[in-house]
């Protein structure tokens, strides 16, 4: 990689970014926001499906109904949440703050400002940075490969609004009862439906059944969290490389896979590196503008890391205690500083 000083990655990311516009600005409605919201629409309006096979006594059915379920969960809270949070459904302010609110807080279960703060605010801007946007929320140092990689996934349903409410205590007290108000809607829903719609004749049954749709893609969605960053070049918050670099260095994407596509969205799956260069683009927009985004670090020598998802999973297991366990390593970029 040719090195660059501050104002030759500035220069490099204006004329990716001035690329990357003239795209944008010849796509159409439909192309930068109305694909993504009508994914999101069409996983709202399948969730009463779901609710009426888990009805049904066949086995075949109701294994249906749960993967509806849980399916359109993993569609809301991740790939509605994340979009949201970025404002990258709607242009509109407003309305960015109240599909925060519904996506984060009503379906996920979890605080809109601690999503924007951690996930916005320090992942997306001191990406891979130790100590501040480096993953390291993601790191359990005391539970061993198996454990982590296979069981503690099961977890995420319950862990998420137990933090969501130990970060409570840092809001204003209107902000944290808003937050638990929603939260308590979302998840009282579930359970109600449950009860009332489906037929489930127990409080147990219920709540069983709330854990098992809800962490029905828990597994692939706490490994792709740590499969894209970690692994990857690490800075120091002192020595850390200007945006394009930081972005192309420490960012991978994984091939196209449907399910995770849809559920997740493609800015978090197959166009990562292009959603960390422009976090506001929706996933449409990632996956349109990425043919482009490839061709520029292609042509100006910089990292595209791309890798498979089984490639990372079986590198992850066979390193673990050296990419989970131990602090990470720092890599100095002489001249990128």
């Amino acid at each position: 990689m040719e090195p660059a000083g501050s104002g030759g990655a500035q220069k490099l990311l204006g004329e990716l970014e001035a690329r990357v516009q003239d795209v944008v600005r010849a796509s159409s409605w439909w192309e930068r926001h109305g694909v993504d919201c009508a994914i999101l629409a069409l996983s709202l309006l399948a969730v009463p499906a779901g609710f009426l096979c888990l009805s049904y006594e066949n086995v075949l059915v109701f294994t249906l109904g749960i993967t509806i379920l849980g399916v359109c969960h993993y569609t809301l809270t991740v790939k509605g949440s994340h979009l949201a949070t970025h404002g990258a459904l709607t242009e509109s302010k407003r309305w960015s703050k109240i599909w925060a609110l519904f996506f984060v807080e009503v379906c996920t279960a979890f605080t809109a400002e601690y999503a924007n703060y951690g996930h916005v605010k320090m992942h997306h801007g001191y990406t891979n940075v130790v100590g501040l946007g480096d993953s390291s929320t993601w790191r359990l140092p005391r539970l061993n490969r198996y454990v982590y990689m296979f069981l503690a996934p099961l977890l995420i349903p319950v862990v998420t609004p137990l933090v969501a409410v130990e970060r409570l205590r840092e809001v204003a007290l209107r902000t944290a009862l808003r937050t638990l108000c929603l939260m308590s809607l979302g998840l009282y829903s579930h359970y109600w439906l449950l009860l009332n719609v489906s037929g489930f004749q127990s409080p147990g049954s219920a709540l069983v059944c709330m854990l098992v749709t809800r962490s029905l893609l828990a597994h692939p969605y706490l490994h792709v969290n740590i499969f894209q960053h970690i692994g990857l070049p690490m800075f120091s918050q002192d020595k850390k490389p200007r945006r394009i670099h930081m972005m192309s260095l420490g960012v991978l994407n994984l091939p196209r896979l449907p399910v995770l596509d849809w559920a997740f969205g493609h800015s978090i799956i197959s166009c990562h590196v292009e959603h960390h260069l422009f976090p506001r683009l929706s996933d449409n927009m990632c996956l349109k503008v990425k043919p482009v985004v490839s061709q520029f670090l292609h042509e100006k020598q910089l990292p595209y890391n791309e890798d498979s998802y089984l490639a990372r999973f079986w590198m992850f297991l066979s390193r673990y205690e050296e990419l989970m366990v131990k602090a990470p390593a720092i890599t100095e970029l002489v001249g990128l500083q």
